[in-house]
């Protein structure tokens, strides 16, 4: 046998011709994400970092693939070499599909400005689209998971029945994993109905924060004081709370104040009229200013401001501001009128006089 059709040396010869295409391949990856970044401002492309390197991988599959074609390996190494490559395809597939996932997650989180002041309509679409990105994650590895089983003969047939969610893997599903199941389907039921969604103000188990993360099975709560409450998704489904931006961010606060019963309240009302005017723009929305009084106790009487702000956050300032001022305006200008207790001491009677009351003292 000639040198030329030696298995040995044929096989360096394929692996010197997958090299070079290797190199090959890789230089035109590397020209063209330097021409993409020069040609457009910086960030325009940030995209291509998170398919940079799914995609040089399968440019390197694609080398090698070309490389065999040119020069097939001897024969008794074909098979291995080519159900590795499945392997190492189906892998990179996997791994770019869920890599463009993610483009377009941040494509939809850069349209739909979360941080604006009118932001419903963007918190209902990014909240979908995360929901349903971890839903396509979770997809793409069983679909990744059945077509590796399905390479090999031993386990091809496992790999369609995964794939077809039978056999073993349906009976685990349903007796094992059956909580697990239904906590994924709520998660899913959350993202179709939304009940809650990112960025909404909420009350849970009476703490009071913003809806910061929602996965598959749980949800993350940032309370005001920057701590995280983790809730599970089946509990926003069971059991009543209280989301204040479910509509609109817009809402209405109250401030209560206790004065005596000489208290002016038409000049309280005025009061309260100015300081809210003094806030238009900034805390208070321009809608609701209004002082009432809501109860007559035995003592005192107590007032309720109402006040309205375009969100949650300038609604608390503007509750806290008009509670100082009002308080302040009362003790300077009226301060008869803060609560008083008032005590009724009984008549005093008069003693009886007695007879030697009367009998003058003796010398």
């Amino acid at each position: 046998m000639s040198l030329f059709y030696d298995p040995a040396y044929a096989l360096f010869r394929t692996l010197g011709l997958a090299l070079g295409c290797i190199l090959v391949t890789l230089a035109a990856h590397y020209l063209v994400q330097r021409a993409a970044r020069y040609a457009r401002p910086a960030g325009t492309f940030l995209w291509l970092r998170l398919i940079q390197t799914p995609t040089r991988y399968g440019a390197l599959l694609l080398a090698l693939e070309m490389a065999l074609a040119v020069q097939p390996l001897p024969e008794a190494a074909q098979s291995l070499t080519q159900k590795i490559l499945d392997l190492c395809w189906v892998g990179v597939f996997a791994w770019l599909a869920i890599a463009l996932g993610g483009v377009l997650t941040l494509w939809l989180q850069r349209s739909y400005d979360i941080l604006s002041e009118d932001n419903l309509h963007a918190r209902k679409i990014l909240t979908q689209v995360r929901m349903f990105r971890r839903v396509f994650s979770v997809v793409v590895c069983i679909v990744a998971l059945s077509a590796t089983l399905m390479i090999f003969e031993a386990t091809r047939n496992l790999g369609a029945s995964v794939l077809a969610s039978a056999g073993i893997a349906g009976a685990v599903a349903g007796l094992s994993a059956q909580k697990f199941l239904t906590t994924i389907f709520a998660g899913v039921q959350i993202a179709l109905t939304q009940p809650i969604r990112l960025d909404d103000v909420v009350v849970v188990e009476g703490e009071w924060g913003h809806v910061e993360e929602i996965t598959l099975t749980y949800v993350v709560v940032r309370i005001w004081d920057e701590r995280r409450l983790v809730v599970p998704v089946m509990y926003f489904l069971d059991r009543p709370i209280q989301n204040w931006t479910r509509n609109s961010a817009s809402i209405l606060g109250t401030v209560f104040l206790r004065v005596d019963y000489r208290a002016p309240v038409q000049a309280l009302r005025a009061e309260l009229q100015r300081i809210c005017h003094e806030q238009i723009g900034h805390l208070w929305d321009g809608h609701v200013c209004g002082l009432q009084v809501t109860e007559a106790g035995a003592a005192t009487l107590e007032l309720r401001a109402l006040v309205s702000s375009s969100n949650s956050t300038l609604n608390w300032d503007l509750r806290c501001l008009v509670r100082e001022r009002m308080v302040e305006y009362v003790r300077d200008n009226y301060p008869e009128s803060l609560p008083q207790a008032r005590i009724m001491l009984p008549a005093r009677k008069s003693r009886p006089l007695e007879e030697h009351d009367h009998e003058q003292p003796s010398v």
